[in-house]
């Protein structure tokens, strides 16, 4: 990221009103214009939770992210670049029904369109640009996804630091502070399954987020390094199952096992082999990649992985 940058966060909000698809924009007071919501990242943000943040304050609507949908750069008043993430993000009956949205000092008002009146209706070219991102993937009958996130276990204390059992080495302060920095980033792709090798690092590395869906974590020796190491461990029926299942899951494991838990997740999809398929599993400790699947057809292949690191 650019230093002297501005970063902000935001989505193109829809919904399904009797099978047609409506667009979200909302009309701000001082600016007199009609947009999408984003908002600019939050000391210790990662951008996915920016977006839901923004997306919540300025509609009332609590969503989850779908498949990213592009980033606009432009230029402020102060001279500096401005550069905005969007993902599509889908408002639920029951997400729409609770929110209290009114009218306020910020937003006048929020408004359901279709795709073509909002491209006509919205201020900003680089609103339209983004808009027209999410409908080549509807076009392309890609609306309903869901996300299988890879997580690399967070910082743990060195292997010749430490005396025990390999499983059994614990986070560091700072893997700690890493753990609980991507549970709110992982909550707001709606993760709802948390799978994780049963190595003490990489289940405490998902404590936090189960601590804050209120969901168990399933350990499993299929996806550890010892197994891997050791050839027993089982990454293929792991990550069909998750696949099958369509549902939103993470699968923390370890660095020495990402590539071959991409690999299976690309073979599970009918995706082809890529370069980007290594660069998505050469994560950081903490670090995590999205792969956005088709609900309705998984064996499509992969439709966008995005790749996400810690700020601890």
């Amino acid at each position: 990221m650019s230093e002297t940058a501005v970063y902000a966060a935001g989505g193109v909000v829809w919904r399904l009103v009797e099978g047609r698809l409506n667009i979200l924009v909302i009309h701000r007071t001082a600016y007199a214009d009609v947009t999408l919501p984003k908002g600019k990242v939050d000391p210790g943000e990662m951008l996915a939770e920016t977006a839901v943040r923004e997306i919540f304050e300025e509609t009332g609507i609590r969503t989850h992210l779908g498949v990213p949908v592009g980033v606009s750069r432009y230029l402020l008043p102060s001279k500096r670049t401005k550069i905005v993430h969007y993902w599509a993000a889908h408002a639920t009956d029951d997400a729409i029904r609770a929110s209290q949205f009114v009218p306020n000092k910020e937003i006048a008002a929020i408004e359901w369109l279709t795709p073509k009146k909002a491209r006509s209706r919205l201020s900003y070219p680089v609103d339209v640009e983004i808009l027209e991102n999410f409908t080549r993937l509807v076009d392309d009958g890609v609306l309903h996804t869901f996300p299988i996130v890879v997580l690399r276990h967070a910082k743990a204390v060195a292997r010749e630091d430490w005396s025990g059992e390999d499983a059994l080495r614990p986070l560091t302060t700072r893997g700690t502070k890493q753990a609980k920095a991507v549970a709110g980033p992982l909550c707001a792709f709606g993760v709802r399954r948390i799978v994780s090798s049963d190595a003490v690092r990489c289940v405490t590395t998902v404590m936090p987020l189960a601590a804050a869906l209120g969901h168990k974590i399933r350990r499993t020796p299929e996806v550890s390094q010892d197994a891997w190491e050791e050839g027993t461990a089982d990454v293929r029926a792991v990550i069909g199952h998750r696949v099958r299942s369509r549902k939103p899951s993470v699968v923390c494991s370890h660095g020495p096992v990402l590539p071959d838990i991409l690999r299976e997740l690309a073979l599970a999809t009918g995706t082809l082999h890529g370069t980007y398929l290594d660069a998505a599993a050469a994560l950081p400790v903490g670090g995590f990649s999205v792969a956005h699947i088709s609900a309705d057809n998984p064996g499509s292949g992969i439709i966008a992985i995005e790749t996400h690191e810690p700020k601890v």
